[in-house]
């Protein structure tokens, strides 16, 4: 499933529980996630749970950024898809180009997280625009 496809299996579910499952199951089809990659040199800050990131990049021009995640916790393996799909194989200026917060709301996530789990999810984010460059320079 892309993030189009999500987008729409969501538009189609009313009920929160429905996209719970949604969740959880993509958080189930995360790819196998390397026991040697769960350092705290790859642990997200600021995430409740234990949330691992690792980063590399292709030899494509420009270069694409590649991440894979994982976590202790179901909810959060799906929150970690979404952000995979959004970024994971991107160039620096797709990363910096999406609207994750648009993304965010239109999966309904805003009004059914808890603010923790929220945090958590811009937290991933946040890690992804340092660990490829594409955090904006504030002034």
């Amino acid at each position: 499933m892309n993030l189009q496809e999500l987008l729409e299996t969501f538009e189609l579910l009313d009920q929160w529980d429905e996209r719970y499952r949604v969740l959880i199951d993509l958080g189930r089809s995360l790819p196998a996630f390397p026991e040697e990659a769960r350092t705290e040199d790859n642990r997200v800050e600021g995430c409740t749970s234990n949330v691992w990131l690792i980063h590399e990049t292709t030899d494509d021009e420009p270069p694409r950024h590649v991440f894979r995640a994982d976590s202790d916790a179901f909810i959060v393996k799906g929150l970690i898809a979404i952000v995979l799909m959004a970024y994971s194989g991107r160039t620096q200026e797709e990363i910096r180009g999406t609207d994750i917060r648009d993304i965010f709301t239109r999966l309904g996530l805003e009004q059914n997280l808890s603010p923790n789990r929220r945090d958590g999810f811009y937290a991933m984010v946040e890690r992804i625009h340092e660990l490829s460059g594409a955090q904006t320079q504030s002034a």
